[in-house]
Formats: C-alpha cells, sequence, structure tokens
C-alpha cells in the first residue's frame, strides 16, 4: 500500500473517487461505498470489544480466536467439525458422519503424540525439544520407516535422538524406563533414524549430567567442582568418543569422593548412575591413571 492509499485511508476517502470508505467487519475489508474498490483486505482486528465475561460461556461467546496451531497436534489443529445437529438432508448426515471418522495416517500420528506428550512430561522436557521429536517422527513417518516398528518405540528414539541435537542432559537409560516397550525395540528404531536421515547427532557431555547425579547423591558443591575439573581436564586431553558419558562421570564421582574422603560406595554411585561396578572401576583406574592422580589410602 502506497503513501496515497494510505493517507486516502486515514482521511476515510478513496484514493480513486475520493468517495468514503467503510469497514467490512466479517470479511476483514475496507472498500469505498461509491466505487466499490478494495483499499485493504484481511486485516487483523487487534482490538476488543471492552466487554467483560464473568462466566465460562461467555468467555467462549466473545472469543475471537482459536487455539494456537502446534505440530504436536495430528492436523496441526486446523481441523474442521461439521455440526450433525442442524441437517436434515440424509445425504449430507451421512457425509458428515464420515467426516469425523480419522484416518489411519491421522490415528497414527495421534498415538505418537500423546506417547511423546507422556514420556516429555515426566522427565519434564521443554516444548521446543518435543516439537523437534514429532518433525523427526513426522519425518520418519513420510519416509515410511515405521513399517515393522512399533510406534512407542520410534517415539521413544525420535525424543532421544531430539535431546541430543537440543543438548538436553537426558539419557537413553531414562527415556527408556519411561518408555512402553523394549529397549531393544528403541534401540534399533534409534539406528534406523541415523542411517536413513543421514544424521550426525552430537554426543552428550558427561559434565552437562553431573548435577543431577550430585543431587541424587547428596554430595555438595565442593565434590561436583572437583569432578568437573577431573572430567574437563580428562577431555582436554584425551578422547572421549565411543566412551559411554554414564561411565565416565561414575568414574570421576567416585575418584572425587576418594579426594575429598567422602564415604560414598561403589554401590551407591551405581545404583544412582545406572553402570556395572565393572564400568565404574575401569572408567576410575583409566581417569585416576591418565591423569596421575594419587589418591589417599
Amino acid at each position: 500500500m502506497d503513501v496515497k492509499t494510505r493517507n486516502s485511508e486515514l482521511l476515510n476517502l478513496c484514493p480513486e473517487c475520493g468517495g468514503s470508505i467503510i469497514p467490512l467487519i466479517n470479511t476483514g475489508d475496507v472498500v469505498c461505498n461509491q466505487c466499490g474498490l478494495v483499499i485493504n483486505e484481511k486485516s487483523v482486528d487487534f482490538s476488543h470489544n471492552g466487554r467483560r465475561a464473568y462466566t465460562t460461556q461467555e468467555k467462549v461467546n466473545r472469543e475471537q480466536t482459536g487455539a494456537p496451531i502446534s505440530i504436536l497436534l495430528p492436523d496441526m489443529g486446523l481441523s474442521t467439525v461439521i455440526d450433525k445437529t442442524k441437517i436434515n438432508n440424509p445425504d449430507l448426515k451421512r457425509a458428515a458422519k464420515w467426516n469425523t471418522r480419522i484416518t489411519w495416517q491421522k490415528r497414527n500420528l495421534l498415538i505418537a503424540s500423546t506417547e511423546l506428550k507422556r514420556i516429555s512430561t515426566i522427565l519434564n522436557l521443554p516444548n521446543y525439544v518435543k516439537e523437534d521429536a514429532m518433525r523427526l517422527y513426522i519425518e520418519a513417518f513420510k519416509k515410511k520407516l515405521l513399517r515393522g516398528r512399533s510406534i512407542n518405540a520410534m517415539v521413544a528414539a525420535c525424543l532421544y535422538l531430539a535431546c541430543r541435537r537440543k543438548q538436553i542432559p537426558r539419557t537413553l537409560q531414562e527415556i527408556l524406563n519411561e518408555a512402553s516397550v523394549k529397549a531393544k525395540d528403541v534401540r534399533r528404531s534409534y539406528t534406523t533414524l541415523i542411517r536413513e536421515m543421514n544424521l550426525n547427532p552430537p554426543s552428550t557431555d558427561p559434565i552437562s549430567l553431573i548435577p543431577k547425579y550430585m543431587t541424587d547423591l547428596g554430595l555438595d558443591s565442593e565434590v561436583e567442582q572437583l569432578t568437573t575439573k577431573i572430567l574437563n581436564a580428562y577431555r582436554a586431553k584425551f578422547s572421549i568418543s565411543g566412551k559411554d558419558p554414564k561411565g565416565l562421570c561414575a568414574g570421576a564421582i567416585y575418584l572425587a569422593c576418594k579426594l575429598r574422603n567422602k564415604e560414598v560406595t561403589q554401590q551407591q554411585i551405581v545404583q544412582v548412575i545406572g553402570v556395572t561396578e565393572v564400568t565404574l572401576r575401569s572408567r576410575y583406574k583409566e581417569l585416576k591413571n591418565k591423569l596421575k592422580i594419587a589418591v589417599p589410602v
């Protein structure tokens, strides 16, 4: 819209014939009353009528907008529902009845979004992780990667992949504990996602897992700082590629407890972190020997 049209609209004059302009509230258009020129169309009304709503029914009647669209809904929240109560034609009633029946594609996405919301709520994951996981699932659905695979397993795999892509400190074991399928199926689905979509997600930073484990073990900030220094020193000199971040955390926490004379047993650390005692001892010896740290007896 040029300057002339804007000035004419502000003066309630038509830029073509100079006639008066009127707004059409139902369509959001501004037209000329004489020549019919459309000056502005589909404008958004940001104002409100000023009337207060004291009941739920009044609030619903005075709403001018609907719910926001979301990728977590099977149809992005843009579906149309036909009211069958006021239809007398039997053919139209039959069409409205078929319109309410959901397709198998929407049913698949509905099951997936419900399971994704359930796991995300338990793990307290932010919305952007849930949306990224749903995008991954939709892409996998379009590439027909769900054939022969469980919906819940693919949802758990997409959620873990989204956590890694967004650098959220959540391990695969935490997601497996809340998933309703076998761990073997989730791992196979995750491998399929990585292979078929050519993805290269970043590895989980073991330092990001330390605060959670410290809280669960009831250790103070002094041990947490020392554990972080040990892991930073090890990561600066040696590669951690291919090593389980939980194992590195377990070894570093046990080493820090030894240096600070904290009475924390291997069994307590193993139960909290979710690794075996063999892994804990091997990572503990590796950190101690490679960093040349003297542990008091």
